[in-house]
């Protein structure tokens, strides 16, 4: 067992990004139903949140339901819905009272009313908190985004020459949020699945064969790991320490 503790780490990333794949793989090998794998999933999600805080993480981003997510049968996606109240109502004065702020990324259209309300009440309850801020990314799909960037510059009628990143970054659901330093990727797959794909242009990508429900602490102390033995150049030439 390492011992999981920030003074392990020279550079903590500002920003984190979570792609939690594996749920419905996780249980399927257990013989439970894919609903199960769902519901682990998001009991993993504490552990991951408190040790987030504990290494020094100050924003961390989750990939919880995708614009394409609604391709799938039926009675998951009830199903899904279904935890996402339950954990909205069992976890949110949890989150708050530990000043986690959270935030939504993507789109409330095709999400019921009383989960709208839910999430709508939660940022509003936490907006000031500043231990944390957690992204759930929800209905959420980055080339979506990058539309609807582009509609909104559109329909403020920004001369063209007056669009720069910096201009297009704000018309983003991540505007006053920087990019991510890490991404990571759970159940072993390599894809980015439209997710933050202007945000991630230079970050680093770490991908592990754990599932979701089992990605805990010492998992994300060794992406951590993984991370300080990288250099990031952004493009340019590493200088010689000696001239």
């Amino acid at each position: 067992m390492i011992e999981e503790s920030p003074e392990n780490l020279a550079k903590i990333p500002t920003h984190v990004a979570i792609i939690m794949d594996g749920n419905g793989r996780w249980a399927l090998e257990k013989g439970l139903p894919r609903f199960a794998g769902h519901k682990a999933g998001t009991e993993n999600l504490r552990e991951v949140i408190e040790a987030s805080v504990e290494f020094g993480i100050q924003y961390l981003t989750i990939y919880a339901f995708s614009t394409e997510n609604w391709k799938r049968p039926q009675d998951e996606i009830q199903g899904l819905m279904r935890i996402f109240k339950t954990m909205l109502d069992r976890e949110l004065n949890n989150l708050h009272e530990n000043g986690v702020q959270l935030r939504h990324f993507g789109c409330l259209d095709r999400i019921d009313e009383v989960l709208k309300r839910k999430v709508i009440e939660a940022i509003e309850l936490t907006k000031d908190n500043q231990t944390l801020i957690l992204n759930v990314a929800f209905n959420y799909g980055g080339r979506d985004e990058i539309l609807r960037a582009v509609q909104g510059i559109v329909k403020d009628g920004l001369p063209a020459e007056e669009v720069d990143e910096k201009t297009f970054s704000k018309y983003l659901y991540s505007a006053n949020c920087p990019d991510p330093d890490l991404i990571i990727r759970t159940s072993g797959e390599y894809r980015c699945s439209n997710f933050l794909i202007w945000q991630g242009a230079y970050s680093e990508w770490y991908f592990t064969p754990t599932y979701w429900p089992d990605f805990g602490k010492e998992e994300l102390h060794q992406a951590l790991t993984a991370y300080n033995q990288r250099e990031r150049r952004y493009g340019e030439v590493k200088k010689d320490p000696d001239k």
